[in-house]
């Protein structure tokens, strides 16, 4: 086992090819462009430990994205409450070690091992090597988020706590266009879609999707100022840095999808989306600050991002952590999986008691939750 402070340090490749092509959250692309932009990094509390599994002979055998970190931003599975109680109580719980994608909750694969042969190291991983790594670095936890469901399954069954999320995905039934995706709904809240794109689209805005090389610098210097603004709004802080945008898009080339509304020919609001093997992932969004426009971030981050995964032949359309109003736009509520391994033995019976509670309510809720959706019955 080897932690490495930079991504670096590993070749492209080899990650890679631990990663596989379907997810490009868990890409080296994509982790090295925050490292490189300095959007991880000692100034954001996102230090580098990358763990890194090879044979005898030093063929990689497995990866994880893995961070030491101070504090609990920028995670979307929120653990503060465990590290206040632990805290009152005489504990650190600072720092932890995160295996996570940063400021990204999109599941996807955390154990990365690639094909089939390697999944002994997935069960080495799950097992030993990250509880080794807590250990050495002297630690009080681990957080697996937004991991796969295959994951989720390991690691519990190697003792660690589960906890579920949700998140509101969009499904493609085959359909041939949006108003194919508009029959399957329930005529009440197809009239109420419709009217919705209406009015954002008679707004004297023009939309266009841009891909990879097609995104230039101006474009990402808009984008980065639609960005701080969203930040702004939510008093939030701007952990992506300015950098990030234009390196994501040289290094992820035509998987990088940017969807501008322009006004007079002039860009006022952007939602970045990053594509998968058959899904498009919604990541961030923002707009020109001080104007606003009927259900612009409706148009903008939903309805377009519909359209284009049924142009492209896409499975599903992820749009993000949170956000109930999304069910009624179609996107319906799918769980999302996260795994913890804590080494104090009464902070660890704590949680995993508030943790089966937490489960119970979620998988209580889903149905109320499905049935806010609009599809018509069947459908």
């Amino acid at each position: 086992m080897i932690l490495h402070r930079r991504i670096a340090e590993i070749p492209a490749h080899e990650w890679d090819a631990c990663a596989g092509d379907d997810n490009p959250f868990a890409s080296h692309a994509f982790l090295s462009a925050l490292e490189d932009s300095g959007s991880t990094g000692p100034a954001t509390g996102w230090l580098p430990q990358h763990l890194a599994l090879r044979d005898d002979a030093g063929h990689l055998l497995a990866v994880a994205p893995l961070y030491a970190k101070g504090h609990s931003f920028g995670e979307y599975v929120f653990d503060q409450q465990w590290a206040q109680a632990f805290t009152q109580a005489g504990g650190q719980y600072y720092p932890k070690l995160q295996v996570a994608v940063p400021f990204s909750p999109v599941p996807g694969p955390r154990l990365l091992v690639g094909e089939a042969p390697n999944a002994d190291a997935r069960r080495l991983l799950a097992g030993r090597a990250l509880q080794q790594a807590c250990r050495e670095l002297d630690l009080s936890s681990i957080h697996v988020t937004f991991c796969t469901q295959h994951e989720y399954d390991l690691l519990g069954g190697n003792g660690w706590l589960q906890r579920l999320g949700v998140q509101y995905h969009w499904e493609n039934a085959g359909y041939g266009s949006f108003d194919d995706f508009l029959d399957a709904l329930a005529s009440r809240k197809r009239k109420a879609i419709r009217r919705e794109r209406r009015d954002a689209n008679a707004c004297g805005l023009t939309f266009h999707a841009y891909r990879g090389a097609e995104i230039t610098e101006a474009l990402w210097h808009d984008f980065y100022q639609f960005y701080l603004s969203t930040v702004d709004r939510k008093w939030g802080s701007a952990y992506l840095q300015p950098g990030f945008f234009p390196l994501l898009s040289e290094r992820l080339g035509d998987r990088v999808v940017l969807m501008v509304a322009r006004q007079d020919g002039v860009p006022v609001a952007g939602a970045l989306n990053l594509m998968g093997r058959d899904t498009l992932y919604g990541r961030n969004w923002g707009r020109l600050s001080g104007h606003d426009w009927p259900f612009l971030h409706f148009e903008l981050c939903y309805y377009r991002a519909i359209d284009f995964a049924i142009e492209h032949g896409l499975k599903r359309v992820e749009a993000g952590a949170q956000g109930e109003h999304k069910l009624q736009r179609g996107y319906r509520p799918c769980l999302t999986h996260s795994a913890h391994w804590i080494s104090h033995p009464g902070l660890r019976v704590a949680v995993a008691e508030f943790l089966g509670h937490e489960r119970a309510a979620i998988m209580a809720e889903l149905p109320a939750l499905d049935a806010m959706t609009p599809y018509r019955a069947g459908s």
